[in-house]
Order: C-alpha cells, then structure tokens, then sequence
C-alpha cells in the first residue's frame, strides 16, 4: 500500500527549514499551493542550493539563533541528502501579501518564511512537518506533481 500525494521541490535550506519546524509560511510569485488547502504535501529535496543568503540573515538576525544553532539546522536539513522526498506538510489557507505591509506585521511574516522581500507575494501556511522514516529517491519536478510514498516509510 502507498499514499498519493502532490509533491514540490524545495531548495536547500528551506527543504530542511519546513521539516524541522522553522519555516511555516511558503512564498511563492503565484499561488501555486491555493488548491491545495487542508492537503498533505510531500517535501522533496532539491539538488541545487538556495542562490542568495537572505535566509541566514533572517536565522542570525529577527530570529536570533547563533551559528552553531544555524549550522545545526543545516546539518539536520541534509540527513537525507539530494534529489529525495523527504517529508510530509500539511497545506493551509493562501492569501497575497500586500505591497504596503511593512513593520512588525512584515518582520513577522519574514521569520515565518525565513525570507525578506515578500510584498506582492503568494504566501501559504505550512504545519504539521514531518520527516519520512527513509528518504524516496524521486526526480524533482517542475511545480507540483504526483508521488506515491509507500506506508512504510510514512512517518
């Protein structure tokens, strides 16, 4: 038996970041997961980094985590290495970030991304992260496809 679920391809270090917790809001240009609220989606993990450090800012900065915290994370994030599903998030409500959001309601949202520059936006809650007992080795995709998780692997 297996479960079928929809699937996206996160770059490192967000992939990492939803599974263990600290990123609970995904922004994307479109909004790609709006049908798919109150749906599981499947995590897989990108081959190519993450091109910028906005990321480490937000850790090291609003979120105040020290370097060996961050690297922690990183170390966590990569247990199951490239090119894998790794693990399962549950899909919440989306909705587009004003341009004209700013101060502490803005800030918020960034510790929630791990990212900065979210006005205009497509953002959408993520809970309930959980990694899979053993990576599935699966070819990424181009925005959201299909993946069969066999029941044993399910966390």
């Amino acid at each position: 038996m297996s479960l079928q679920v929809w699937c996206l391809s996160f770059r490192q270090p967000y992939a990492g970041l939803i599974l263990d917790g600290v990123k609970t809001v995904e922004s994307r240009w479109r909004p790609l997961l709006a049908p798919l609220e109150n749906q599981t989606l499947a995590v897989h993990i990108a081959q190519r980094d993450w091109e910028g450090e906005e990321w480490r800012e937000v850790l090291s900065g609003s979120l105040g985590m020290n370097q060996d915290q961050i690297q922690a994370l990183l170390e966590s994030g990569e247990r199951f290495g490239r090119g894998v599903v790794a693990g399962l998030v549950d899909v919440g409500g989306t909705w587009l970030c004003p341009a004209s959001l700013q101060g502490e309601e803005l800030e918020h949202l960034e510790q929630s991304t791990v990212l900065i520059g979210l006005q205009e936006k497509y953002l959408t809650h993520l809970s309930n992260p959980r990694w899979l007992k053993e990576p599935l080795s699966v070819h990424g995709g181009r925005d959201l496809w299909t993946v069969q998780i066999p029941n044993e692997l399910l966390p």
